[in-house]
C-alpha cells in the first residue's frame, strides 16, 4: 500500500471517530438499531457524494432534529416488543416521504436559480448562524468532558485536558503526515489515560456478535416493509422543512472551511437532493434520518485536508462497523471524556469559521443593522432548544434563528457603512 493511500485510510478513520458518538446516540435514544444506523450513514454518505459529483467533503450521520418525530411514532416500543415492527414500518414510510420533501425543494431551487437563494443568505446571516451551529453543540461537549453519570468528575477533567493538549501539540508542532492526525492521536492518548483512570468498559465488546446480521432481530428490521400512515407522515415530514435551513447552513460552513463555493458548484439543489435521498434510503432500511455533520466539518478545519475521497473512505468504514459488530463495539467503548475533549475542539472550530466569514466579509458591527441581526440570531439560536409548532412538530433554535435572520436581512435596509472600507 503506497503512502498516499495509507494517509487517506488514517484520515478516513479520524472522520469515523468524529461522527461515531453522535451517530450512534440517536438510535440509542430512540430504540432504532445501531448497526443499521451505521450502515445507513455510510450508504447515505456515498449516495450523497454520487449526487453531488463527488465534490463536497461532507459526511452524513444521524439527525437529532428528527428525534422528536421518531419518538412520536415509535413511542416506548423497542426491538422485541410485539408492536415494534408495525411502528417501524410506519416510521420507514414517513422518513421516505421526508426525503422526497427534500427532493421537491431541490427541484424548486434548480428552477429558480441559486442567485435567489444566495440573496436571502447574506454573510450577516450565515456568519452568526455558523457560530450558533458550533455553540449549540458546546453543552454536550462539556457534559461529556467534565461529567460522569451527571456528576462533575476531576478524573474526567484530567482525561479531557490530556486530549486537548494532544490535539493542540500535534496540530502545531507535528510535521508531515502526523500533522494531519491530531484527532486520531488525541483519541489514542485519551483512551490510554481513560483505561488507567477506570473509565473503560468492554462489556459491549464481549457481548457483541462478530457479524451484526447473525442477530435475527436486525434481519427482521431490515426486511420490514414500509407503510405510509398519515399520523406518522405528519409527525416526520414537516421536520424536513426545518432541517433544510440547517442543511444550507452546514453546506455554507463546509464551503467556508474549504474555500470553495459548493452552493454554486455542484449547487445547493444537488446537496439538498443528496441529503434527501440519503434520508429516504435510511427510511427504507430502518435507520434514522441522515443529515450533514458539523463534526466532520470540524475535522476538515483542523486537518486542512479537504479531499472528498477521504470522506468516502470514512463512509466505507462506517458500513463495515455496522456489519462487524465487534469492531463497532470497540469504538462504542471510547469513554465520554475522550469524546468530550475532541468535541470541544471540533465544535469550537465550527464557530470560528463563522467568525472568519464575518472578518473576511469586513462586516461593520458599528452598523446598527448588522448588530441587531447578529444579536438576535445568536440569542435565539443558542438560547432556544426547540419551539413547539403543532402536536409533535417543533422547530429547533438553530432553524428559528436562521429564519428570523433571513427575514430581518430582507426587511431592514442596508446602508453604505454596513461593510468596512479600506
Amino acid at each position: 500500500m503506497n503512502k498516499t493511500m495509507s494517509r487517506k485510510l488514517i484520515l478516513g478513520i479520524q472522520h469515523v471517530l468524529a461522527m461515531f458518538g453522535a451517530t450512534v446516540l440517536v438510535p440509542a435514544l430512540t430504540g432504532l438499531n445501531t448497526s443499521i444506523t451505521l450502515i445507513c450513514a455510510g450508504l447515505g454518505t456515498l449516495l450523497f457524494h454520487l449526487v453531488t459529483k463527488r465534490k463536497v467533503p461532507v459526511f452524513l450521520g444521524s439527525s437529532f432534529a428528527f428525534m422528536g418525530g421518531i419518538m412520536a411514532v415509535i413511542g416506548d416500543s423497542r426491538a422485541g416488543d410485539p408492536d415494534f415492527l408495525e411502528k417501524l414500518a410506519s416510521l420507514k414510510g414517513a422518513l421516505i416521504v421526508a426525503g422526497l420533501v427534500y427532493a421537491v425543494f431541490a427541484l424548486i431551487i434548480k428552477l429558480v436559480g441559486y442567485e435567489k437563494v444566495n440573496k436571502v443568505l447574506p454573510p450577516i446571516v450565515t456568519g452568526p448562524v455558523i457560530i450558533v451551529i458550533g455553540l449549540r453543540l458546546s453543552s454536550s461537549a462539556i457534559n461529556n468532558a467534565f461529567y460522569v453519570n451527571g456528576d462533575f468528575n476531576l478524573k474526567a477533567v484530567f482525561v479531557t485536558v490530556c486530549v486537548l493538549a494532544t490535539v493542540v501539540a500535534v496540530s502545531i508542532f507535528a510535521k508531515g503526515i502526523f500533522n494531519l492526525m491530531p484527532i486520531l492521536f488525541a483519541i489514542i492518548v485519551g483512551y490510554l489515560v481513560s483505561y488507567f483512570m477506570g473509565f473503560c468498559d468492554f462489556e459491549a465488546v464481549k457481548t457483541a456478535h462478530f457479524f451484526s446480521f447473525m442477530d435475527a432481530g436486525i434481519r427482521d428490521q431490515l426486511l420490514c416493509v414500509p407503510t405510509f400512515k398519515a399520523h406518522a407522515i405528519l409527525s416526520i415530514a414537516p421536520i424536513a422543512l426545518v432541517t433544510m435551513v440547517e442543511h444550507v447552513g452546514d453546506i455554507t460552513t463546509n464551503s467556508a472551511v474549504t474555500g470553495q463555493n459548493f452552493m454554486v458548484d455542484p449547487g445547493v439543489h444537488r446537496t439538498l437532493l443528496g441529503d434527501g435521498l440519503a434520508t429516504a434510503l435510511a427510511g427504507l432500511l430502518g435507520g434514522p434520518a441522515n443529515t450533514t455533520y458539523g463534526e466532520n466539518t470540524g475535522v476538515l478545519a483542523v486537518t486542512k485536508n479537504y479531499d472528498p475521497s477521504i470522506i468516502r473512505i470514512a463512509a466505507v468504514f462506517a458500513i463495515l462497523l455496522g456489519i462487524f459488530g465487534k469492531v463497532g463495539a470497540v469504538i462504542t467503548s471510547i469513554p465520554g471524556p475522550v469524546i468530550g475533549g475532541i468535541s470541544i475542539v471540533l465544535y469550537g472550530m465550527i464557530s470560528s469559521v463563522g467568525v472568519r466569514i464575518i472578518v473576511n466579509e469586513r462586516l461593520n458591527f458599528g452598523n446598527s443593522r448588522n448588530l441587531m441581526i447578529a444579536a438576535i440570531i445568536l440569542v435565539l439560536g443558542i438560547g432556544c432548544d426547540s419551539i413547539p409548532i403543532a402536536g409533535t412538530v417543533s422547530i429547533s433554535g438553530l432553524a428559528l434563528s436562521a429564519i428570523v435572520g433571513i427575514v430581518m436581512a430582507q426587511i431592514l435596509p442596508e446602508s453604505e457603512d454596513s461593510v468596512l472600507k479600506d
